[in-house]
Order: C-alpha cells, then structure tokens, then sequence
C-alpha cells in the first residue's frame, strides 16, 4: 500500500490505529480455520467517524476492506483474502449503557458476549445468546454471522436481540436501523438485513440489544444412554411431553471415550455410549417440578444414569463434561473438521444414523456433538493427516455426501458459523438460483464495487 494513503489513513483513524509490521499483519490473516491471507494494512478503529472516514478512502482508492471482531470464527470468515485493509473493530469494546427500565444494551462491536452477559446480570437482567467461545468472541462478530449457542433452543440466535445498529456503509455513509423499542415496524427489517451478513454489506459500530428479566433458578440433568438412537429418540420425547428446555445437548461415543481419555480435574463423565445434557430455567417452583418430570421422562426412555443440580455450582459441574468436548477430540491428535449442519428437528435419528454411514463408508471417526434440542449438531470428521493429497480427496467427497444428506432431510449447511470460505463450494447447492440472485442484487446495491469482505460466498 502506497506511503500516501497510509499517511491518510493514519489521519483518518489516528497515528497509532494503522499497523503494517509483520506481527500485525500475521495476526490478521485468519481466524480458527486453516486459511490464512495477508492484508496490506490493518487499521484499528475506534469510533464511527474514524471508521466511516476509513471507508471513504477505501471506496476512493478502491481499496477492499475485510472487518475482523475477535477472530474466533470457524468459516474463514474474516480471512482477508483480496489483501487491502483489515479493518479491526477490538478497541471498540465500551458497554456505553445497560437499562433496567427499558431492557436494553447499547454496546460497541468489540465488547465480548460474556462481559455483556456480566454486566447485564450485574443489573438483575439476561443477554441470551451463548455461543461456546463467550469469553472471547465479539457482539460484532456474533452479529455478523448470527452466532448460536446452546440456549438457542428457548431464546433464539443472536437476532432477536438485535433492536437497532449503527452501520457504515462500504461509501462511508453512516446509517442508523431499527431502535430502542422492542417492536418497531418502520420500513423494512434492515436490522435483519445486517445481521448474519458476515460483514459484506457494513460495518456494525454500535448495536443496542434487547434483555431479559433474569431467570431466578436454573437446572441441568445429565444423562447417558446405551447408544446415540435410543438418546436422540429420548430427545424427541422430551419435546413430545411438552417441555422446552432452555438447552438441550447431545454427544456420540467417540466424544464421549475422547473425554474418558483426556479431560481432567473434577469433570465427571457418566458410562454409556450416549450423552444427553438438559438445561432448563424459570421461576423455583417451576423448575423443581420440571426437573422431577424429566428425570422420570429420561428414565423411561432408557437412559442408564440420569444425575441433576439445582445450583450454580452443580449445574456447571455438569455443563463442564460438554465443554471438554472440543478439547478432547483435539487432543486425540486427528483433525478435526467442524461442520455445525442443522436438520429438522424430527431428522434428529436419521440425522444420527447418517453420521455413523458416513464414517464407516470413508474408513474415519465421525464425532457427533452439539444442540440437538434445534437440529444443530457439529459432526466432526477425524482426520489422521489432512495434508495428504488422497486423504484430502477423500475428505472432500465425505463433505460432499455430508451437505448433500443434510440438504436432502431439509436441512442447511451451516446453523451458526456462517459460510466464509470454508462453505463457499457448496454455497450453490444450498440455495436456489432466485435466492442466490436476490443476495447478489443486495450485495451490489449497498456495495456496488465489492469492496467490503470481497471472495467469500457471492464472489465466483
């Protein structure tokens, strides 16, 4: 990048917020995925103004910009494949308020979901969306790709508590959508429009978010079954029965002896072949009622030990065997690719099933986890040596015959990671070519030249 635009830049955004040593460059080139591409620039914003003054010198010079929150996507998604700008979003992390009267969050993008959830909690009130990197992922980047978690299942994504943004757009032009009412019908669902866009249509530089009244108990049941049919087939009862957990998780056998293997400490993993955890939340009376059904309700549909907390400490002793999942199939030494697909909730066993084909048609472990309570499960193909040319041929037609099963039974290719670059080949089989043509006509109305997070799924 040319020293006059540099020194503009710095004008821009300030001396100290463009970087282009090494390090930094280094830093920005990818995320928790293999791909990794270096910008020209990374420039660390710090306000609106900074940001839209950025763009327009990039939309002057023509200049791509990829925006980058944590870094802790799974897709590729911030990976700045066409070079330009990295344009960071991490030194914007103020909580400007959090409203008890209005039930609502006004935050930067850089804030991390965890800080928020704290904070709101602090004031007696509850930010939903959990995605399993809280404590490190962003509210702009969660934005961006419309991140999950396990409470997903009673509260939703990251979207409905999305009320209102301030977006620059890829001319520099500053935008305001939506509000600060928790109903807002004043022309279209921009708000909408912006999340999940994975940073190709603007910049998020403020997002007011709506709250909750804070759940006052909370419990978990944990339960192992003697195969991951007769769990999936205990999951259906429990929404058959009429109840709706707050989250409900699932994991297969090899996830289970990976953690036998390798987690430490206090975590304490049940026998079976199949785990299900419950989480349920609401008013005391409630919960302790519901804990006695469901325990029943498990017991009856075959599960060899049911185990249940009531307090804060109990239920994250039990939460702890989920998230050592991750850990522990990295620590069996195979590569682990992450595909977060979603079905139908009632494909929830054939889904299963399907897993267990597709492992014993390519000759490698497929780990089964995740959020069966929504259909979202992250079937993990185990790889021994990734980097061998006939592995990775194989590998590539196991992910093909993975996204066509799913996209058979109804289902999608990614539930909360997002496309990036990591989905973009399959990116034409899972929409029609009137869907692919209307996200085109958006991207090239509100970023005519291409410039903002430019080859990801709509490039090519």
């Amino acid at each position: 990048m040319d020293a006059p635009i540099l020194d503009e830049l710095r004008r821009a955004a300030g001396i100290d917020a463009v970087r282009v040593d090494d390090a930094s460059l280094e830093d920005a080139s990818g995320d928790k995925w293999f791909a990794r591409a270096r910008p020209d620039a990374v420039v660390f914003g710090r306000s609106t103004a900074a940001i839209a003054a950025v763009m327009k010198i990039a939309a002057r010079e023509g200049i791509p910009v990829t925006t980058r929150g944590a870094g802790h996507g799974y897709v590729g998604g911030c990976v700045p494949v066409r070079g330009g700008i990295v344009l960071s979003t991490m030194r914007m992390d103020r909580i400007k308020e959090i409203s008890p009267a209005d039930f609502v969050a006004v935050v930067e993008p850089g804030v991390t979901t965890g800080r928020l959830q704290a904070a709101a909690r602090a004031q007696g009130l509850f930010y939903p969306p959990d995605p399993a990197s809280l404590k490190d992922c962003s509210i702009g980047g969660n934005i961006a790709t419309n991140a999950g978690g396990p409470r997903c299942l009673k509260y939703g994504v990251t979207r409905p508590y999305v009320l209102g943004l301030e977006v620059v757009l890829a001319d520099g032009t500053m935008a305001r959508v939506g509000g600060r009412t928790h109903k807002n019908k004043t022309g279209f669902d921009l708000v909408g429009l912006f999340t999940g866009s994975e940073g190709m249509l603007g910049i998020v530089t403020e997002a007011t978010l709506r709250l909750l009244p804070a759940p006052p108990a909370r419990a978990v049941l944990s339960a192992s079954f003697p195969d991951m049919a007769c769990a999936a087939a205990a999951v259906q009862a429990v929404f058959a029965q009429g109840h709706l957990p707050s989250a409900l998780e699932i994991a297969d056998r090899f996830t289970l002896e990976a953690a036998r293997r390798h987690a430490g400490g206090e975590t304490v993993i049940p026998p079976g072949e199949a785990h299900v955890l419950v989480e349920i939340d609401g008013q005391i009376s409630a919960v302790k009622d519901e804990v006695r059904d469901l325990h029943g309700l498990l017991t009856d549909a075959g599960a060899v030990s049911v185990e249940s907390a009531n307090t804060e400490e109990g239920c994250e002793a039990l939460w702890a065997l989920r998230r050592t999942f991750s850990s522990s199939l990295k620590a069996t030494g195979l590569k682990k690719l992450n595909e977060d697909i979603a079905v139908p909730r009632g494909k929830l066993v054939e889904l299963v099933r399907f897993g267990e084909e597709l492992g014993r048609d390519y000759g490698v472990p497929v780990a089964c986890f995740g959020h069966a309570g929504d259909g979202n499960i992250h079937v993990n193909i185990m790889v021994e040596n990734p980097d061998d040319p006939a592995t990775a041929a194989k590998m590539e037609q196991a992910l093909d015959k993975l996204f066509h099963g799913v996209l058979a039974m109804g289902g999608v290719i990614t539930g909360e990671h997002g496309i990036g670059l990591a989905k973009k080949r399959w990116w034409p089989q899972a929409v029609n070519a009137g869907s692919h043509e209307l996200h085109r006509r958006i991207k090239t109305a509100l970023d005519p030249h291409n410039l903002l997070n430019p080859g990801k799924f709509l490039d090519g």
